[in-house]
């Protein structure tokens, strides 16, 4: 019997990639989305099936993290082998500007899945998507055992889903386990990323579309991976014999202004005649550096990432300038892989 999988946040980066390889293995994917007058589906366009399909593989629901009762009813309704709390409000600079929406959706929505599941009465195994941002201005190297400080809204809200997790875990034995990702980028990166926002202005700039870029902290340092990669280490996690929590992460820093050299020098450009300074992008309480320790990951569940910064950044300036070739061109836009 194939498994059966549900995904909040699926139109996300993560959801895409995620639903991507569950159906490669065979899974029935059931994705929640959010109600929207306007299409918010275009990084799952590709592999969208249609409700008259007969034995689709691939459902998505209308469901929100801040409605307990449809989770419960939905999870009665599908009875999920894995879910995968993916849904956020998960852009840290915004979560200064809406700090109680953050708050409910990013850390009371993983309590609210949690609970739907002890509530349904289902025997299933849940993934909760947890932050390298908890860490906030505690010390690099940071792995399992280091502890958070975190320094946003965003980081806070994750902190609140992280110990719901351990809570619901310990307290009911239910198999949950936190995925504390350190960031991960890719040409499906929402624009206002700072990794995308770079690479979509690189090729707008070398397509004569744009003259400037704003940025703020250019000295921020990150450890970035590959999206793709990362999900596989989600899918490992729900794989394992006993539940528990992983840091997924390459070890290797990088800050802002390194990035901005390998895409434009990628390109061709110096980055220093295009790129601005702009307050408004800096946060109230800044993060100064997150570098992740992933041996735990490596030596129980077989992960080990293989796209370092260097060359996400380059993969991110190809897939963008296509996509700009594609516009002038007036083709279908397309989200490469």
């Amino acid at each position: 019997m194939s498994k059966t999988a549900l995904i909040t946040g699926v139109t996300g980066q993560d959801g895409s990639y995620l639903s991507e390889l569950l159906l490669s293995k065979g899974y029935t994917v059931h994705g929640l989305v959010r109600r929207s007058s306007t299409f918010n589906t275009e990084r799952i366009d590709h592999i969208y099936q249609g409700p008259q399909e007969a034995g689709r593989s691939f459902v998505l629901h209308h469901a929100d993290l801040s409605d307990g009762v449809a989770l419960v009813n939905l999870l009665r309704e599908i009875r999920p082998d894995e879910v995968y709390n993916l849904g956020a409000q998960s852009h840290v600079r915004v979560s200064f500007d809406a700090p109680l929406y953050t708050g409910d959706v990013t850390g009371l929505g993983a309590l609210r899945l949690l609970e739907a599941v002890r509530a349904a009465g289902i025997d299933t195994r849940v993934y909760q998507a947890s932050s390298s941002e908890m860490f906030g201005a505690t010390p690099p190297p940071q792995n399992e055992a280091t502890p958070f400080h975190p320094r946003s809204p965003y980081g806070v809200a994750k902190v609140f889903g992280y110990w719901a997790t351990v809570n619901y875990r310990e307290a009911y034995g239910m198999y949950a386990v936190n995925g504390i990702l350190f960031n991960h980028e890719s040409p499906r990166r929402g624009e206002t990323f700072v990794t995308r926002k770079i690479t979509r202005a690189v090729a707008r700039i070398k397509a004569g579309l744009q003259s400037e870029l704003y940025l703020g902290n250019l000295d921020a340092v990150r450890d970035w991976g590959y999206a793709p990669e990362y999900v596989d280490a989600m899918w490992r996690m729900l794989q394992q014999d006993e539940p528990t929590d992983y840091v997924v992460a390459t070890g290797v820093a990088a800050t802002v202004r390194q990035f901005l050299e390998t895409a434009f020098g990628h390109a061709g450009l110096d980055w220093q005649e295009y790129v601005r300074y702009d307050a408004k992008y800096e946060r109230p309480s800044e993060v100064d550096a997150l570098i992740g320790d992933a041996s735990k990951a490596e030596t129980l569940l077989g992960w080990k990432p293989e796209v370092r910064v260097d060359d996400l950044a380059r993969i991110m300036v190809d897939a963008d300038v296509r996509q700009v070739q594609d516009e002038l061109a007036g083709t279908t836009v397309r989200v490469d892989r």
